[in-house]
């Protein structure tokens, strides 16, 4: 068949050159090819001919399936349809659109209904073909207009909403306002949508246009102007004008009348269209409600979640944030706008599933990668038809933030302020007497912006103030405590809390520093004709560059000090360590309320997010926002701040503290900064930390920034709540210490197989290893012995109260020839006689040990007589070695040297231990010490024994008394 030969030659060449062929199966000869076409050819040809409409709605698909790069950082979990939650959308009359509600949680007894996009397209009374329906949907900063028309496109394409429309077409207005040269309607479209660009629907024939929608999305980035003057008219779809005069006479109806129009803007330019052209009003709410706020975390929170083991906490988690919601008014005053949900999600990932595989991801990226999500290339513009171009004439949106509300936040920290009058804002973000234009940007600001950083305090009614005349005043807080802290610190990095003075001498020395090359020629002219007196003038303006930069030095120098001046605040030591404090901002605190030295405000977070500023990638983000750090200020920053940190880490830290000290490390991701810092610890104690997966990432990355030789003498994690995942991610830190305490923690004896590769790794050096009080039990314990052949730096072993047992303790016997060890802590571990004799005999006769612990172990009278008698080795008088075994606090007839540091180690865990057992242990106790002082005659020993004694004995009464004895500081 010819025919078919050329129809499939044709559609071939097509499709190597990936474009869509039209082949017309009717030639005007009139050949009629059916009979030579089976239906397997039919078939065949129809896979080729693709319908223009169907490769718009793939495409647009994957357009539109594209997450924003923050939210990648989520490991790929989420997804648009399994983390969308719809908004609440209320229609609104032409007379109450820019109608506010007054508060977010009344959602009872709205005038004005519920709706959904689809209804807003739908048929009404007034309805006609002939002209298609109009909505003007808007919304404040971060109720979710552009997730909403993102979802609103995904819809359509997957064919469950506004199906009735066979061509969807949407638009950015940014992208459009920032268009120079003229085009018409079908080069718009076809320009974007190669594959429309032949479509009849779009020719203006017929009423067609009544199954298309458009969407143009951010309308305020574009100065529409509906002057008859201004903008002339046009009906033609192939007319060329500018791409603001093609959206007027689209909304005018007289450029495709029937074609329906989806609108989105901001509040403050729902005025730039009249209410003629407007056929519905419908504003985006947020989650008013508790139960889409829920929804949305619950959707977010166990996506995020990713592998299963972490569902239960996820689940945990929402049940905890559900329950403040329902308590904390302020935090869900905060939840009302999606933005400040998704901030929520993000902080709640980062705090709790951080682990060893995830991307770098920091507190201060956070909050930055907000910001560019609400505030990414928006300006602030008050020109309305001007006809100049948006980049030719305006301001950083996000800048006017900093120099206004940040402004704010910064003088709250100050004073230690977390709320603020009417009239303080007022005062701050109005500021003085102002021109026309900055007038006119300030009433967009606040009507677009400032309510999306400050809310109503909810609790300001509960407060009565000190002075009667203010009992009706309201009050504005930060929606996100946090947000005051990291504005306040954007503020002072920008150097925008510098003197009139200082900013002044700025602007003079840029413009210098600008003509400098101008002078340096006009110098090289002039100084063969003028008087050398009036050259000295030109070289003072050449050098005033520099005699700024040394006032500029001063001035970074200043900001480094504070840094280190708000780190180690006094009263602020006995807190909670940051990461805590944000924890519960966002999940309440339940059970007993924490006990803090300082009761009033803290912001702890304030230098930290100072020191996550100056991380490369945080200053690129703030870049492409038009807030501009420079590099020089970094540097000179970091050079200043290096010795305040090294110089306070010279005294003694809280571990609080010094949890703080690694995240704002953590937060800086300056390596070098980081390991000449840390060459100056020699020790890192978090005793009593609450660690997580972030705690433990922040610990492994931060040492990781020291040079491999790199040793501390101690890390101290003794009661942390480690556990063997946390484990995991800590062994790159563990091999940067001589002295490990893991005491008091969650171990198991799956932990046993990661602490046995860490003794045998050559790269590890680890002295001391305490895993007093941890559930090893005998099978992880012959799991750790397998490392005692391979290893030669362990000398000090605490396998105190772990579930060894006899079995354990022979295995262990057998064990020891291999090892160099010096110290061996196995108290209160159930051995019975025989298990320690078999030890004591191992230990007497080994080259290097000299202490063995068996105290708190079930031990006879006689075995414990037994085994003060062997710890004298058999020769004694060659070795000169002493071998020491501490069974109780006596040794035969004398008291025990460490009888003081064996009741401070009881003392210390009786909390934790067994009561009952511990307080049989010490009756024991005292009976050794009656024994032992009716040995001695001599007046001083008796009067030793009965001190000891009234010590046990104060001991024994603390315990039965159920009164946690004083903390002395001894471990063992």
């Amino acid at each position: 068949c010819i025919l078919f030969s050329r129809l499939l030659s044709q559609m071939l060449r097509g499709w190597r050159s990936n474009k869509v062929v039209e082949v017309s199966l009717s030639p005007v000869t009139g050949f009629h090819c059916r009979p030579f076409c089976s239906p397997y050819t039919l078939k065949f040809l129809s896979s080729f001919i693709v319908d223009p409409i169907e490769i718009h709605k793939r495409k647009l698909f994957l357009w539109f399936s594209h997450l924003p790069q923050e939210e990648k950082q989520f490991h790929g979990y989420l997804s648009p349809e399994t983390m969308h939650v719809d908004p609440l959308i209320l229609e609104r009359k032409a007379e109450e659109h820019a109608g506010l509600l007054s508060s977010p949680f009344q959602t009872q007894n709205l005038s004005s209904p519920s709706v959904t996009l689809q209804q807003l397209f739908e048929p009404t009374d007034g309805w006609s073909v002939d002209h298609g329906v109009n909505v003007l949907l808007y919304g404040a900063v971060g109720s979710g207009k552009s997730t909403v028309f993102r979802k609103l496109v995904l819809d359509w394409c997957a064919g469950t909403t506004l199906t009735h429309f066979k061509l969807l077409i949407p638009f950015s207005c940014d992208d459009l306002g920032q268009m120079s040269k003229v085009a018409s309607l079908r080069d718009l479209v076809s320009r974007k949508y190669l594959h429309l660009r032949k479509q009849s629907i779009l020719s203006g024939d017929g009423n067609q246009a009544k199954d298309v929608l458009f969407l143009f999305n951010g309308m305020e980035k574009m100065k529409l102007d509906f002057r008859i003057g201004a903008t002339e008219l046009c009906s033609d779809p192939n007319e060329a004008l500018p791409p603001s005069v093609v959206v007027v006479n689209l909304l005018r109806k007289y450029l495709l009348p029937e074609a329906s129009i989806l609108v989105t803007t901001r509040l403050s330019a729902l005025d730039h269209i009249p209410q003629k052209y407007v056929s519905r009003y419908a504003q985006i709410c947020g989650f008013m409600d508790l139960d889409r706020q829920r929804a949305y975390f619950t959707s977010r929170l166990l996506q995020e979640s990713g592998e299963t083991k972490h569902n239960q906490e996820a689940q945990a988690l929402i049940e905890l944030l559900y329950l403040n919601l329902q308590r904390e008014s302020q935090l869900a005053a905060a939840c009302f706008l999606p933005s400040y949900c998704w901030l929520i999600c993000s902080t709640l990932h980062f705090l709790h599933f951080t682990d060893s595989k995830a991307p770098i991801h920091t507190l201060t990226g956070i909050y930055t990668r907000f910001h560019r999500l609400n505030f990414g290339g928006e300006v602030l513009d008050t020109r309305i038809g001007t006809g100049v171009p948006i980049q030719e004439h305006h301001s950083s949106l996000m800048l006017y933030v900093v120099r206004t509300v940040g402004k704010l936040a910064f003088e709250g920290v100050t004073y230690k302020r977390t709320s603020f009058s009417e009239k303080e804002l007022e005062q701050w973000i109005g500021g003085e007497t102002k021109t026309d234009e900055e007038l006119r940007q300030l009433a967009m600001f606040r009507t677009d912006v400032l309510d999306f950083f400050l809310v109503p305090c909810a609790e300001s009614g509960k407060k009565v103030p000190k002075d009667p005349s203010k009992n009706d005043e309201r009050r504005y807080v930060f929606a996100v405590p946090a947000m005051q802290e990291y504005l306040a610190a954007l503020y002072v990095v920008l150097g925008e809390n510098k003197s009139s003075l200082q900013k002044l001498t700025r602007q003079v020395s840029v413009a210098i520093g600008q003509a400098s090359e101008d002078i340096n020629t006009v110098f090289n002219i002039l100084s063969k004709f003028i008087p050398l007196r009036i050259s000295a003038v030109f070289n003072l303006l050449k050098l005033f560059p520099n005699v700024y930069e040394r006032i500029s030095s001063r001035n970074k120098g200043t900001i480094a000090r504070t840094m280190a001046a708000e780190m180690f605040r006094t009263e602020d030591s006995y807190n909670e360590d940051v990461l805590d404090q944000m924890k519960q901002s966002l999940l309440g605190v339940h059970g007993p309320q924490p006990q803090q030295y300082n009761k009033g405000k803290t912001f702890e977070l304030y230098p930290i997010f100072m020191g996550g500023l100056l991380h490369y990638g945080n200053r690129v983000l703030l870049q492409q926002l038009g807030c501009r750090i420079q590099s020089t200020t970094v540097s000179q920053i970091t050079s200043v701040l290096r010795k305040y940190l090294v110089r306070e880490l010279s005294k003694p830290q809280p571990p609080e503290e010094l949890m703080d000290l690694l995240v704002l490390l953590y937060e800086f991701q300056n390596p070098r900064l980081t390991a000449e810092v840390l060459s100056s610890i020699k020790t890192i104690c978090l005793t009593n930390i609450h660690m997580t997966s972030l705690k433990c990432f922040i610990l492994s990355s931060v040492l990781s920034c020291t040079p491999a030789s790199f040793r501390l003498e101690e890390l101290n994690l003794s009661s942390c709540r480690l556990t063997h995942d946390f484990l995991q991610i800590l062994m790159p830190a563990f091999k940067h210490t001589y002295n490990l305490n893991l005491q008091f923690n969650n171990l198991c004896s799956e932990s046993c197989i990661l602490l046995r590769d860490l003794l045998l790794d050559p790269k590890s050096c680890i002295r001391s290893l305490q895993l007093c009080d941890n559930p090893l039990l005998e099978c992880g314990i012959f799991t750790l012995m397998e490392a005692l052949s391979g290893n030669q730096s362990l000398t000090h072993l605490s396998l105190m109260h772990t579930g060894l047992g006899d079995q354990g303790t022979l295995e262990l016997a057998q064990r020891l020839q291999q090892h160099t060890l010096q110290e061996l802590n196995l108290a209160y571990n159930n051995i019975g006689d025989s298990a320690a004799f078999a030890l004591v005999e191992a230990c007497r006769n080994h080259p290097t040990i000299h202490t063995v612990h068996l105290y708190l172990n079930p031990l006879s009278e006689v075995g414990k007589q037994s085994l003060y008698i062997r710890g004298v080795p058999k020769s004694a008088s060659s070795s000169g070695k002493r071998f020491r075994v501490l069974a109780s606090v006596t040794e035969g007839s004398d008291i025990s040297e460490c009888w003081h540091p064996i009741l401070s180690v009881i003392r210390e865990n009786a909390s934790s231990w067994e009561r009952e057992r511990v307080q049989q242990q010490l009756k024991v106790f005292l009976r050794d010490l009656e024994w032992g002082c009716q040995q001695h005659q001599n007046l001083w020993k008796r009067l030793h024994f009965r001190m000891v004694e009234r010590d046990v004995r104060q001991t024994l009464q603390m315990l039965e008394k159920d009164i946690q004895p004083p903390s002395t500081g001894h471990t063992k």
